[in-house]
């Protein structure tokens, strides 16, 4: 009875699992196929040229494409508990909704990071000091997140995303606002955790394909591995160094140069 119970149980991971990575790997062909279409110098800017909406639906799609395989096994275990619970005849919801509410976190994040951005932009245009000091500011940029990814902060939220089913288990809430209040607690979890990788891409190169994939092999390290969090010490040396670096000696800046 065991075995019969749990091969649906298999098949439903595995049914949910390459949704997941179909729609990750749809999101990358956008983001290449978006790179691929812009000037150097749109790449380079801070809203790259886009409208509002445009942006968003880049930055959506640039959230599935990095955080969906990093988030899978949260996102499994959920489902794997609702299908038990849908079993036992007890209260579960469908999966979609905790994947729905960790997404609207991020895309909150969008529009936040689209009026920065806007607003950098408009800053920059009436201040010729403030271009002429773009390094100095990238730099410090770039130590403080790395000096963020050695704060408690940072352990905590990676502590929380490391360990899926001790979340689950002590943050279940039943029914569909339950889930849509999990998704939302695991989204802001996972944005404690990776938000200042995100914001460095303003001074490296928003559709950088190489440093997206790049973040994205960091963040699923520091999530997964067993040596996640000295991975994450490691690349917060490496941020810190690097801006240094960026402070004296502007031509290290992709954008400078």
């Amino acid at each position: 009875m065991a075995t019969t119970n749990a091969r649906p149980l298999r098949r439903e991971r595995n049914i949910i699992l390459g949704v997941l990575i179909t729609l990750a790997a749809v999101a990358w062909g956008v983001l290449i196929w978006q790179s691929a279409m812009m000037g150097a110098s749109q790449a380079m800017g801070l809203t790259m040229g886009m409208s509002a909406a445009l942006f968003l639906a880049v930055w959506v799609a640039m959230m599935v494409a990095m955080m969906f395989p990093t988030a899978a096994p949260m996102i499994l275990m959920f489902a794997t508990i609702s299908a038990r619970r849908r079993q036992q005849g007890q209260a579960f919801v469908p999966t979609w909704l905790f994947v729905g509410a960790y997404l609207l976190v991020w895309s909150f994040c969008g529009v936040v990071a689209y009026l920065l951005a806007v607003g950098v932009e408009r800053l920059a245009e009436q201040s010729i000091w403030l271009m002429d000091h773009l390094a100095l500011f990238s730099g410090a940029l770039l130590a403080l997140a790395g000096l963020y990814q050695l704060s408690p902060l940072k352990y905590a939220c990676l502590s929380k995303c490391r360990t899926p089913l001790q979340f689950i288990l002590t943050s279940w809430h039943d029914g569909s606002g339950g889930a849509l209040r999990m998704g939302l607690e695991h989204g802001l979890s996972c944005l404690g955790c990776c938000w200042l990788l995100f914001v460095i891409l303003f001074p490296l190169g928003m559709m950088n394909i190489a440093l997206l994939a790049l973040i994205t092999l960091l963040i699923y390290a520091e999530k997964s591995l067993p040596m996640g969090q000295r991975i994450a010490q490691v690349a917060g040396i490496g941020l810190i160094v690097y801006g240094v670096v960026v402070i004296f000696w502007p031509a290290a800046l992709p954008m400078a140069r």
